[in-house]
């Protein structure tokens, strides 16, 4: 199979099977593209997280990007994202149009309130958080190798609850702490003498970093607030600007969009369906866009999800010629190692908060949880199976609480 076929394949895949959010995509990767097509071993796999986990933006989306152009250039990295987020931006472009719908006709009460609707979306999110947790295990078997590093990890993972209860836009922070405490006290191990095959170059990255700051500054400027380009910057500016991935993207969006564009009632059943869909969560874009009172439809579904993530491309080919010259700094290898624990440290303050805090109050989800947990780990079903059986058991148990 060619490069690019191959990777638009593999995407297609990822991006209909891979349920948990950000934190569970690093370990579908990791056991799809590392262990399985093997497009790179773990050193570089951990390097690439690295990178794109200091970036503003999608972290796992951004991760299979660089994976694409390192398999196939360019066009590689497109059609990585292309594939990854197809299928949940389809997915969650229906559902906003359905309930723009159903919000203008009177429907949405009871839509949004039916046995099925909620429990499926409570089983779905039990069965993300088995996911999570053993992609966090596997991410840190992985990625934590020494004393100095666990360290990092803990404290990465103390500050990152803090920081996600006081000041969520904070949340590089301790990836910044990390990486230091790595460079400071770290192991000194080489790094490859050659970076990952990332070939871009400089002055490539000096026109797309020029460019992100234009459009960053200037859309708000221009665009007509109430048309495409008016919504086009407004998720520009969220994929511009938010750290730590796709659960900080989501309240975010609340706070930029406004109930004047989507109801609130509407944004957090959306908001639910989000959390429950495969492939990356800031196709969520895709059913605010759908759903906007004033222009929503098809199209302002399509402006909204590529203003979200037009900033990743504009990011990837200003940090990768960064990046080669980073990596030859004498500490390199022990800050990037820092940052790797760090990362797990974050992965896992996300498991406890918010998918984990999610199900402490519900007895019937901590018991689909645990099921979703053995299913995955002993029994080796795939996860898509598991997923879609603990939808179906979340639906079934609410549905029998209301006969």
């Amino acid at each position: 199979m060619a490069p690019l076929l191959e990777v638009l394949v593999r995407a297609l895949r990822l991006g209909c099977t891979s349920f948990g959010g950000p934190v569970a995509h690093l370990g579908y990767f990791r056991r799809e593209l590392v262990r399985g097509a093997q497009w790179v071993d773990d050193a570089a796999f951990g390097e690439i997280v690295a990178l794109c986990s200091v970036l503003p933006g999608p972290t796992s989306s951004q991760v299979l990007m660089m994976l694409g152009l390192r398999r196939a250039g360019a066009a590689g990295a497109f059609a990585a994202w292309f594939g990854f987020t197809l299928p949940s931006a389809l997915l969650l472009t229906a559902f906003g149009l359905t309930f723009r719908a159903a919000e203008g006709d009177g429907r949405f009460g009871s839509l949004a309130a039916s046995p099925a609707y909620g429990g499926g979306l409570e089983g779905l999110a039990a069965a993300a958080a088995a996911v999570v947790l053993l992609a966090v295990i596997q991410l840190e078997r992985s990625l934590v190798r020494t004393r100095v590093e666990a360290a990092i990890a803990l404290g990465a993972f103390a500050a990152a609850l803090a920081i996600d209860r006081f000041a969520p836009a904070f949340q590089w922070l301790p990836l910044l702490a990390g990486g230091a405490a790595g460079a400071a006290f770290g192991s000194g191990r080489a790094l490859p003498l050659a970076a990952p095959s990332l070939a871009i170059s400089r002055r490539a990255g000096l026109v797309a970093g020029g460019t992100f700051v234009a459009l960053l500054a200037g859309l708000p400027i221009v665009a007509d607030p109430h048309g495409y380009s008016g919504l086009f910057s407004t998720f520009f500016r969220a994929g511009s600007l938010v750290f730590g991935g796709g659960h900080v993207v989501l309240p975010f969006l609340q706070s930029l969009v406004g109930p004047d564009r989507v109801p609130e009632r509407v944004f957090f059943a959306g908001y639910g369906a989000a959390q429950a869909m495969p492939g990356p969560l800031f196709t969520f874009a895709a059913f605010l866009g759908a759903a906007d009172r004033h222009i929503g439809g098809p199209l302002a579904a399509l402006v909204a999800v590529i203003g979200i993530f037009a900033p990743s491309f504009f990011l990837i080919v200003t940090a990768v010629p960064l990046w080669a010259a980073v990596r030859a700094l004498p500490r390199a290898a022990a800050a990037l190692g820092g940052v790797n624990a760090a990362v797990v440290g974050l992965l896992g303050a996300v498991f406890i908060s918010p998918i984990a805090a999610g199900l402490v109050r519900d007895p019937a989800q901590i018991a689909i949880a645990a099921l979703a947990l053995g299913l995955l780990q002993w029994a080796r079903l795939p996860a898509w199976s598991v997923v879609t059986l603990a939808g179906a058991a979340g639906a079934a148990l609410r549905f029998a609480i209301h006969a």
